[in-house]
């Protein structure tokens, strides 16, 4: 396929779990299952929510035209294909027909009013790929698992993404503080922001440093 660039191939061992080589394909699946979903039965405790004041309804707005044609707009051609064999340039095409984008924007906004989600939508391909520059392989943690969707639902799902993300910022329910993954805030914020407490402290003549650090596994720890 000629989105496939050819590359070389990494080092790979068996993968170690507890101190054992996963020689069959069955333990290898344990041990990835595993690895990527510690948290999965835990426990939540919903009750933190109780402290958090109601806030009053907002409606939601119908989608349009234009805000499908925006939301593919920032997506990759390069990106890997899903369940449904699509990609972003072939909807891309579909679209420049009027019919086809009036059909799609009609799903997107049946799935709102509904409040139903197609099975088509939920359906997932979970690739596991080596991270880059690591010489060995043979430890789950070295790898990265990439869940693939099904092209429409992902571009309904940005849809719905860039509608929360205004009524969030716009009704002032996201903290200053909060910089990732924010439209109009990017790491140049990010950087300005730490520069500026700083050298707040150095007026101070107080004297400042930054830690940074990186938690093992911290995603798969997390129940989602």
């Amino acid at each position: 396929m000629n989105w496939v660039k050819k590359r070389k191939l990494s080092t790979i061992e068996a993968i170690q779990y507890e101190g054992h080589p996963c020689i069959k394909l069955e333990d290898l699946w344990i041990t990835l299952y595993n690895s990527f979903n510690s948290a999965q039965m835990w426990e939540i405790d919903i009750h933190v929510l109780d402290n958090i004041p109601n806030k009053s309804m907002k409606e939601w707005n119908s989608f349009s035209k234009q805000e499908l044609i925006n939301a593919i707009e920032k997506c990759n051609n390069l990106s890997a294909l899903g369940p449904d064999k699509l990609i972003w340039s072939h909807i891309k095409i579909i679209i420049r027909d009027e019919d086809c984008l009036s059909k799609l924007i009609d799903i997107a906004n049946a799935c709102i009013d509904l409040g139903y989600w197609p099975s088509d939508f939920k359906s997932s391909t979970m690739v596991i790929i080596p991270k880059p520059n690591i010489t060995v392989y043979d430890l789950p943690k070295l790898y990265w698992p990439i869940v693939l969707l099904n092209m429409i639902g992902k571009l309904f799902e940005k849809m719905i993404g860039e509608c929360l993300q205004f009524h969030t910022i716009s009704n002032n329910f996201i903290h200053q503080s909060q910089l990732g993954d924010l439209e109009q805030r990017f790491t140049t914020d990010t950087s300005v922001v730490l520069t500026h407490i700083i050298c707040s402290g150095w007026i101070k003549n107080l004297i400042t440093s930054i830690l940074a650090f990186d938690i093992a596994q911290f995603f798969s720890s997390l129940n989602h």
